[in-house]
């Protein structure tokens, strides 16, 4: 049988190969990875009728572009994404988000950009021809581990796809990333490190995403948060959303390939309902954050999984 692949015409920004991430090898030294944005994740691949966990591509600010080869693709894009079709009668159609459509042999995607966020996501009929590290797709490029040999895309690379099924109908999903007011936090265990000065200020002044993010962490500018005890402390685990503060007095959120030990204070931890929309706040973006309890913590992931669940079996 005749392999369909993609030939990388052009990588893209930190394009990689993710899927809902590596579980219960933090004890090893290998952080969650998956998806950054797990919703977009999980409607991209129910759009064209893929497991709920296949690999997809993942891209920050700009993606791939990709040209088919042999074989007719189904596709979808999920995000905030301007992309473009090129077919090979040199007709151009302006791609549509949460909307599938067919790339026929020779037709190229060109993926220009993300509009006003982070990440978008590709996901292909039957999925990527990836192989699995550790029970998981994921690509953790720092660690060099995961899908495309722990690489990220690369320049002439082929992008091999799994042997199509029939091609779907065309499916579409009328979907709006919703902006955000506040970033909910639960206490980190080292809250009462800080002063109640710094602590009032944590809640009522904006922090700015600055450029030094990616998919390990991210860096605030801000209200210098002042310590009381100690700068450094024992390095103990982390986790995905845990706010550390640096000497400095400037907040780091420990992100989806965050290290799985550190010895910062950390003042709190961003609650699971609102990642999605953290990882989505591109440089320069302004956070505010709001503290709830677990309960309410518990609440609002029930209904973010509920909103999620809905949306997915809108498409079926």
């Amino acid at each position: 049988m005749t392999k369909t692949f993609f030939e990388v015409i052009r990588p893209g920004i930190n394009s990689t190969f993710q899927d809902l991430g590596r579980k219960h090898l933090y004890h090893v030294g290998l952080p969650f990875s998956g998806a950054m944005d797990q919703r977009n994740f999980l409607i991209s691949n129910s759009l064209v009728g893929n497991k709920r966990d296949e690999a997809v591509l993942e891209f920050a600010y700009q993606g791939p572009s990709l040209k088919v080869k042999n074989e007719n693709i189904l596709f979808a894009i999920t995000g905030n994404v301007n992309f473009k079709i090129k077919k090979k009668k040199s007709e151009i159609i302006d791609g549509e988000c949460y909307k599938t459509y067919l790339l026929n042999k020779d037709d190229e995607l060109d993926i220009i950009s993300t509009n006003q966020s982070v990440y978008g996501y590709l996901a292909v009929s039957s999925g990527f021809k990836v192989e699995k590290f550790m029970g998981s797709y994921s690509t953790t490029a720092r660690a060099g581990v995961g899908g495309n040999n722990g690489n990220k895309i690369l320049v002439n690379q082929k992008i091999y796809i799994n042997n199509a099924k029939d091609i779907l109908n065309n499916k579409k999903i009328n979907f709006l990333n919703s902006k955000i007011e506040f970033i909910r936090i639960l206490k980190g265990t080292n809250f009462d490190y800080f002063t109640e000065k710094s602590i009032k200020k944590f809640f009522s002044e904006d922090f700015t995403v600055t450029k030094l993010t990616d998919r390990m962490g991210m860096r605030l500018k801000g209200p210098i948060l002042d310590n009381n005890k100690e700068t450094n402390i024992r390095s103990e685990g982390l986790i995905k959303g845990v706010i550390q503060v640096p000497a400095d007095g400037n907040p780091i959120i420990m992100l989806s390939d965050h290290g799985t030990i550190g010895g910062y204070p950390k003042i709190g931890v961003v609650i699971s309902a609102d990642y999605d929309k953290l990882v989505q706040l591109p440089p320069n973006a302004k956070i505010k954050f709001k503290l709830v309890d677990l309960n309410e913590a518990e609440k609002l992931f029930k209904f973010y999984k509920m909103e999620t669940d809905n949306l997915l079996n809108q498409i079926r």
